[in-house]
């Protein structure tokens, strides 16, 4: 009887390429992550405002088109 050879399945080996790429990876910092979370709220808050501000600055400029 012959031995068949199977090859890995294309799972497995996505699985194990994946996971020796991630060895690869120059991951942040707890400090860099930190900061780097900091930096990103403060963007985010920023935006929300900047767009509330605007929205209700709209919102008022078409309501006294719509009143005339």
């Amino acid at each position: 009887m012959q031995q068949q050879h199977r090859q890995p399945s294309t799972l497995n080996r996505y699985f194990r390429e994946t996971i020796g790429e991630l060895k690869k990876v120059s991951w942040p910092t707890r400090e860099e992550a930190i900061n780097l979370t900091k930096i990103v709220l403060i963007v985010i808050i920023a935006m929300a405002l900047f767009l509330g501000v605007l929205d209700l600055l709209f919102g008022e400029f078409f309501a006294l088109l719509l009143r005339i």
